[in-house]
């Protein structure tokens, strides 16, 4: 039997609205998440069909955006959740304004906004192209540094202010992962280690950061399995077992509560021999606020070098070959 709150779009008095299962594909907000907000701050408050199911309105699906945009940005959901929409969105730009590298006073480069464009014009192919041309004209961890991760800013900010769609933003999404993916098949494999696993928690979809993350392991040196994203702990664990990983590496948003991060973690870190390290990286508070015993948090892209310089210094080993790389 399935669970109609699993499924697709009901209608309620003629209006579209959508089940709680596509607003969580949506807003990239948990289901736990949706119904704990509706317990104790009051919103989203969904109708209920004629099955009695969640129905949510488009209204609460832009402020769920704009929210999970904010959660991001560090914010802490009781004190954004209740605010009106329009002070959310101010909040928005700022955390956008605020978010922006060295450098900010200057305009964005041209190049981000083409990419941008073809977004917003929906061309995928044209948009794949530049951004295949981009990452062969700069190599793949210059494009990581300086084309992606300004770039994934640039969307979300967009998507946070109402200027581009879910669709839009997710059409982008999905071609950078084509690119990353594609061109992290060309690295040639390298010769020693460590062995790194990549994964995300359940609960947790987001996957472009883990992409990225990859793509510079493995541009390193790194041996890198990735299971992709939403893998249950007990398989993490074995997985990291049948691929005698070294390195268990995990990106987390802040779409999953403090207790899931931190509980998950822990339960992560007994299940896991004490010289395999867990690697914790992406935009989740609590990590900076609390980093977890027995846990790596590394805070940016740009803490992996120095991350695997300390891992091969303590245990005697210099930077493993990739043959055909510079």
């Amino acid at each position: 039997m399935t669970n109609k709150e699993d499924d697709g779009l009901p209608s309620m008095s003629g209006s579209l609205t959508l089940s709680i299962a596509a607003v969580e594909r949506d807003t990239g907000l948990s289901k736990d998440t949706l119904r704990v907000w509706e317990r104790r701050y009051g919103f989203p408050l969904p109708r209920r069909d004629d099955q009695g199911e969640r129905a949510y309105s488009q209204q609460d699906v832009e402020k769920l955006r704009v929210l999970r945009r904010l959660l991001d940005a560090g914010h802490r959901p009781g004190r954004i959740v209740r605010q009106p929409i329009e002070a959310l969105q101010a909040l928005a730009s700022q955390a956008a304004a605020a978010a922006r590298p060295a450098g900010a006073d200057d305009p964005p480069d041209e190049e981000l906004h083409r990419f941008i464009d073809l977004v917003r014009a929906h061309d995928v192919e044209a948009l794949r192209g530049a951004l295949s041309q981009a990452a062969l004209r700069l190599g793949i961890g210059r494009f990581v540094m300086e084309r992606a991760a300004p770039l994934n800013e640039l969307i979300g900010a967009s998507w946070a202010r109402g200027e581009i769609e879910v669709y839009e933003e997710h059409l982008y999404t999905e071609s950078m992962q084509v690119v990353l993916r594609n061109a992290i098949a060309n690295i040639p494999p390298a010769n020693g280690g460590p062995r790194v696993l990549l994964t995300t928690f359940p609960s947790e979809a987001h996957g472009l950061g883990l992409l990225m993350a990859e793509a510079l392991l493995a541009l390193d040196g790194c041996r890198c399995w990735s299971l992709g994203v939403q893998t249950p702990l007990i398989d993490i664990v074995r997985a990291a077992q049948s691929q005698r990983a070294e390195i268990v590496a995990l990106s987390f948003s802040p779409v999953l509560s403090p207790n899931q991060v931190l509980d998950g973690l822990g339960e992560l870190r007994a299940g896991l021999p004490a010289e395999t390290e867990i690697w914790a990286g992406g935009r989740c508070p609590v990590l900076q606020r609390r980093p977890p015993e027995g846990v790596r948090v590394l805070r940016e892209l740009d803490d992996i070098p120095d991350e695997l310089a300390r891992w091969r210094n303590e245990r005697g080993q210099g930077r493993a070959a990739v043959p055909g790389l510079r």
